[in-house]
């Protein structure tokens, strides 16, 4: 008996040659579809690189299809056909096309899942196996949790791929994990190796073209545009780290410098974000590494922490709470996102640095969007819809099931701690231990509270004073409420005031 006809949907995310929805296929009498859409590339102001990339990634994996074989049918962001949607694209080809049947991969985004499921069209859909943990295997994990934590998790995963482990089980070195040793700031006189770089090809060309005529009105530069745009070159990238970055990678992951943006970090998330490279090669690799000696324990676990565990455990929690989740805002904060965020105009050397790599790179390491942007955001009491947006609009590497989490659990606590144990607010202190910024910088971190002290310092002794109801019975914050508690009351009261006149002067529009 003839198979029916399929259509198989591949967004531009998803471009991996063993993509489940990829493997039903037969090449000779099914169509793949490709859609460049404005709607995807406008509803948040995303960066002119990260629409390069994703647009010309997607131009490449449909020209190396048909070099396979594939049927592909391919609509261009100003095909004048073009619907402008995801869905109205499906609508429009299936009609056109008249297929029995049509395949999808589990989407990246609530959002768009959503208006698949609801555009009227009978679709099989497909686990993405892409990931280590399916969605139904972390619900099941999650089940009758109050609060999850991603250390257990991450130990589960471990179990499951098998990485780093013993015979008997038990994991490598005696720990599951070496945080402790992963946070050394970068020593005088070590310079990171210098970043891999990609020229454009023709088609990357084109479309650089075409999103500097489409997308001006977006904040980001592409000047600097140099990423992998096919799998062999994603691959070179992924080379490199393996050879000059990842042994140092573990002792410095967390360093920051000035006019150093990628220091050891491998910059391969957005590559592996939209399906360019894998997440069982690159964990495979790096425990290779380990095993041959080329590499300490502390580098190979934290990567691998990074890819097997919070990577996977953010998006165990996405699919889990989602659409909820997204409204989350347990400190109800309501200032409106700084202007300064999307110029890089501030004083504030640390937040200059971050900001002006990120519009120039559309790229900052996780302690920059951690412990510089994110902490600023949560201490000035910003929306969490507005920082969120931010993030998922400036990075390169940011799709709504890896954002969201990371932005509003991690960053803004907004979920009450369901995500993560306790907020990630530090003082100017821990810039200053972690990076040169502060040597560079107009204001003083020694001081708190005149007109030339850190910003940092009495905003977050104003953020612990103004949530002290909430946060006070959190364990993990006990310390730091005794050490508020044996301050004067004068010096409680300045650095106060200090919060009070650097908040208003945010609500004036006055960049710190």
């Amino acid at each position: 008996m003839k198979r029916p006809n399929r259509l198989c949907l591949v967004l531009g995310d998803q471009l991996s040659f063993n993509l489940a929805s990829l493997q039903c296929l037969d090449a000779q009498r099914d169509t793949v579809l490709m859609v460049e859409v404005m709607e995807e590339a406008r509803h948040v102001p995303h960066h002119p690189q990260k629409i390069v990339l994703i647009l010309s990634a997607m131009r490449h994996f449909a020209a190396a299809l048909r070099e396979r074989g594939f049927n592909v049918q391919y609509v261009s962001l100003v095909d004048p056909d073009n619907s402008g949607s995801v869905p109205g694209e499906l609508v429009r080809w299936q009609a056109l096309l008249q297929p029995a049947e049509i395949h999808i991969t589990e989407c990246g985004d609530w959002r768009l899942e959503q208006s698949l499921r609801a555009c009227g069209l009978a679709i099989q859909w497909h686990s993405d196996r892409r990931f280590l943990c399916t969605r139904d295997e972390f619900a099941n994990w999650a089940k009758g949790k109050k609060q999850l934590r991603m250390e257990f998790f991450y130990r589960e995963m471990r179990r499951k791929s098998g990485l780093l482990l013993n015979g008997d089980g038990t994991p490598v070195g005696g720990a599951w994990n070496f945080d402790a040793q992963n946070r050394k700031p970068l020593p005088k006189g070590l310079k990171p190796p210098l970043p891999t770089r990609f020229t454009p090809d023709a088609i990357t060309q084109e479309v650089l073209a075409l999103v500097a005529q489409n997308f001006s009105s977006h904040y980001g530069s592409l000047d600097k545009y140099d990423y992998p745009v096919t799998h062999a070159e994603a691959q070179v990238l992924w080379a490199f780290f393996l050879d000059w970055g990842l042994a140092a990678f573990g002792d410095y992951q967390d360093a920051m410098a000035s006019d150093e943006p990628f220091l050891f970090h491998a910059r391969i998330s957005a590559a592996l974000n939209i399906g360019l490279l894998d997440l069982h090669q690159l964990c495979s690799d790096v425990a290779s590494a380990y095993w041959s000696g080329s590499i300490p324990l502390n580098a190979a676990e934290g990567f691998i922490r990074q890819l097997i565990g919070w990577r996977e455990y953010v998006r165990g929690v996405y699919w889990l709470k989602m659409p909820d989740y997204a409204h989350s805002n347990r400190f109800g904060n309501t200032r409106s996102l700084p202007a300064f965020y999307w110029t890089g105009d501030t004083k504030m050397n640390c937040m200059r640095q971050a900001i002006n790599q990120s519009l120039q790179h559309a790229y900052a390491h996780h302690i920059q969007r951690l412990m510089v942007t994110g902490n600023f955001a949560l201490l000035a009491g910003i929306a969490p819809s507005q920082i969120c947006e931010w993030y998922l609009a400036i990075y390169m590497d940011a799709f709504d099931w890896v954002e969201l989490p990371n932005t509003l659990g991690m960053v803004m606590h907004a979920d009450g701690g369901y995500l993560g144990s306790k907020p990630y607010c530090a003082s100017g202190q821990y810039i200053k231990r972690m990076s040169d910024y502060c040597r560079g910088c107009a204001y003083k971190v020694s001081e708190s509270t005149s007109e030339d002290a850190c910003p940092f310092n009495a905003l977050y002794w104003h953020f612990l004073m103004r949530h002290r109801d909430l946060l006070l019975s959190n364990q993990r914050m006990s310390m730091i409420y005794k050490n508020l508690a044996r301050m004067p009351e004068s010096k409680q009261e300045a650095l106060w005031l200090r919060g009070q006149d650097l908040l208003a002067k945010l609500e004036a529009g006055e960049p710190p």
